[in-house]
């Protein structure tokens, strides 16, 4: 019998109405996790939760702005009720922003936008479920990053700058609980072909896979095994760390 790696384990995933969330919740379930799906899309979120439902997997939905520091405080109280502890979070909720812009012509309003999404994101949603998680004794943080954040893509400054942010926030805070039963993780993906890329200039995607070796976008199966083993209890000496998944770009 296959060994449910999830078992009596609660995980709320952000980004989840499609792409990697979406994947990655649905990897937790399908190992016995119950899973809490927020977005901001509100109707497909309706639909995530009818098919996990259907495939008889505990779930719930929240619509929640991961840029609102009350709707994710309050997000996560509620879901600590109704499932009684939270002890995984996955941080997929992302926006690219501006793609081919040169930082001379890149819209403030636009950067301070991704930094919210990104960045402001990452750090609300790390400070309110940590709370939870120390209650236990026992969490699992998963933030995604991105190569560009380690390497930086041209024309992409404030997708590279608050991706980078985020590759900070996960060094910093796995140390910062090194000694406490969280880690906190990050994956730096190369380009996963999800919805999210749908708004990305041809030409940059174009550039992004001719730095890729294997010659080829990632999926989000493939994201979302690699996210159930750092989330699972198997990856209990690895933290503050960034794991890549690019497909050979990566060069460290």
């Amino acid at each position: 019998m296959t060994k449910l790696r999830f078992e009596h384990r609660v995980a709320v995933v952000t980004g989840a109405a499609d792409g990697i969330g979406r994947a990655v919740a649905e990897r937790i379930a399908e190992e016995g996790g119950k899973v809490v799906l927020w977005d901001i899309q509100e109707s497909l979120l309706q639909k995530r939760q009818e098919e996990l439902q259907a495939a008889k997997r505990d779930c719930m939905i929240q619509v929640v702005d991961v840029s609102d520091e009350e709707q994710v405080k309050k997000a996560f109280a509620e879901a600590a009720d109704f499932f009684g502890r939270i002890d995984i979070l996955v941080h997929a909720a992302g926006i690219v922003g501006p793609t081919q812009t040169k930082i001379t012509d890149y819209a403030t309003e636009a950067f301070d936008q991704i930094y919210k999404i990104n960045l402001r994101g990452s750090f609300l949603v790390c400070k309110h479920v940590i709370p939870h998680m120390e209650k236990i004794d026992y969490g699992r943080i998963l933030l995604i990053a991105s190569i560009a954040g380690k390497e930086g893509n041209p024309f992409m400054a404030g997708y590279s700058a608050t991706k980078a942010g985020v590759i900070g926030l996960v060094k910093s805070l796995g140390k910062e609980l090194a000694a406490t039963g969280i880690t906190v993780n990050g994956i730096a993906p190369a380009v996963i072909k999800t919805p999210m890329n749908s708004d990305t200039a041809p030409e940059q995607l174009e550039y992004m896979a001719s730095k890729i070796p294997m010659q080829r976008f990632g999926t989000v199966a493939e994201t979302a095994s690699l996210a159930a083993w750092i989330v699972s209890e198997e990856s209990s000496f690895n933290t503050a760390f960034v794991f890549d998944l690019s497909g050979g770009r990566a060069t460290y």
